[in-house]
């Protein structure tokens, strides 16, 4: 088997290189952010990205809120793990992304071909709690990158009580917080040591 170390992989990227190092290969969970602000123009250009994202049937189950006040963070911090609190707290943004549990009130507009969508959903909770957490989560995926394509730092986070933000920022019940993602430009010593990544012939099987 050949190890990712031997293959040649540049000329099979259409990325430049130094989109492929923005994007994937520097690009590090951060830690520490600069107090400078995250702007509706970014966020607004990252939901261009981010809306691309492949989903089953077109379902888009992604809602967001972002974080940015003082008083909006204070509700936030009592929910989130100690060890993101203060990391959290100094980021300038922190987006909260959760699953719609009933997307299915769309697709009769986001997926025109199959007119009996919506009523297939319509009474079976669990499959679209199913449907929408695992579409979410590829929606999340894009997001992180189309945060580091505004030139901005991502760091994702699943150390908080998820029904308690849940309940704070989407009230009605129908949506599952699933990651919580500060953003900003990174700070100095924004990040940890690069980890240990697996070996593309410890992943890939090719038949």
């Amino acid at each position: 088997m050949t190890s990712t170390a031997e293959l040649q992989t540049t000329d099979a990227i259409v990325l430049d290189e130094q989109a492929q190092d923005l994007l994937f290969r520097e690009a590090r969970t951060a830690n520490a952010f600069t107090d400078e602000p995250v702007t509706d123009e970014q966020l607004a250009a990252i939901f261009e990205l981010v809306k691309w994202a492949p989903t089953s049937m077109n379902t888009q189950p992604l809602r967001v809120v972002v974080v940015r006040s003082a008083e909006a963070k204070q509700r936030l911090l009592p929910h989130m793990a100690e060890g993101n609190r203060a990391k959290t707290e100094a980021a300038p943004a922190t987006a909260l992304l959760a699953a719609d549990i009933d997307f299915h009130d769309e697709l009769p507009r986001v997926f025109p071909p199959f007119p009996g969508a919506r009523d297939m959903f319509a009474d079976d909770e669990e499959a679209r709690v199913r449907t929408a957490e695992l579409n979410t989560g590829l929606q999340v995926g894009y997001a992180i990158v189309g945060i580091r394509a505004a030139g901005l730092a991502a760091g994702p986070m699943t150390g908080f009580d998820a029904d308690a933000i849940s309940r704070e920022f989407f009230p009605d019940g129908r949506h599952r917080v699933l990651v919580a993602i500060n953003m900003g430009k990174p700070a100095e010593n924004a990040w940890h040591d690069r980890l240990p990544r697996l070996d593309f012939d410890e992943v890939v099987t090719a038949i």
